[in-house]
């Protein structure tokens, strides 16, 4: 991993490959780890670049709250550094929302949107109380909570094929710092529904969605992108493609990527 400064906050990214620069964003609970699988296939052809968002993974908490905003100036610290002037966006659920926050912020450096497991849409009220209720239930009983909020995430008949990648991905979750748990969960909260950008971004968007997702409601999910030119991918599982759907998400990515 390399390391960065960010208002003194430690950022921690990977940096490999050559070519088409795709930036991959894990979700909540996760980290570069995530992208294991993925970055790869991806690095035969591209320079692609894993950032852990604040909080998570080797980088440092700012505060109790990071916004999405947050987290985007922290991903443009980066790039920054690194010179980079456009890049392709791959974010997963939470990484989704920093992908959207950083383009609205950055709409010059968007070369393209992947949008996995992921909504333009502020949270409801139902689950703004959730997101609430998650926060009492991880400071009373931090283990148990992170535990039993990633078996959530997958389908209910991937739970039992999928054992040890579930177990695996809950062991990078209990890396997570309280803090940084808190933080993400609030930032969430606070989020704005960026749903226009769907609707008139320049660039090409690619949507992936679980159809059992049991975070993010399917058929809800698929209406954000009527009557715009996002292009939609369905898959027959939950809310972590990465690991229920690995071989179609892999092969979906790169055809989006020869596309561009």
């Amino acid at each position: 991993m390399i390391k960065t400064l960010y208002k003194n906050t430690t950022i921690a990214y990977t940096d490999q490959g050559k070519g088409t620069v795709v930036v991959l964003l894990h979700g909540f609970l996760e980290n570069s780890t995530m992208w294991n699988y993925l970055s790869p296939v991806l690095t035969k052809k591209n320079r692609v670049i894993c950032i852990d968002l604040l909080g998570h993974g080797q980088s440092d908490s700012l505060g109790y709250v990071h916004t999405m905003e947050d987290m985007a100036d922290a991903v443009y610290h980066v790039l920054h550094e690194l010179k980079i002037r456009k890049a392709v966006f791959v974010g997963h659920s939470m990484g989704g929302y920093v992908a959207l926050a950083f383009a609205e912020m950055y709409p010059d450096m968007m070369k393209a949107l992947v949008l996995l497991n992921s909504t333009s849409r502020a949270d409801s009220e139902e689950r703004i109380l959730n997101r609430t209720r998650a926060i009492k239930a991880v400071k009373q009983n931090y283990v148990a909570a992170v535990r039993m909020s990633i078996a959530n995430l997958f389908s209910e008949e991937n739970r039992e094929r999928l054992v040890e990648e579930i177990e695996w991905v809950r062991n990078e979750a209990l890396q997570t710092p309280l803090q940084g748990i808190i933080a993400a969960q609030e930032g969430m909260k606070l989020r704005k529904d960026r749903e226009v950008i769907l609707h008139f971004a320049p660039y090409p968007i690619l949507l992936i969605l679980g159809k059992k997702d049991p975070v993010l409601n399917y058929e809800e999910n698929k209406e954000q992108i009527d009557g715009t030119q996002v292009e939609l991918v369905s898959f027959n599982d939950g809310h972590m493609s990465h690991l229920e759907n690995k071989l179609e998400l892999e092969k979906t990515i790169v055809a989006f990527l020869k596309k561009i």
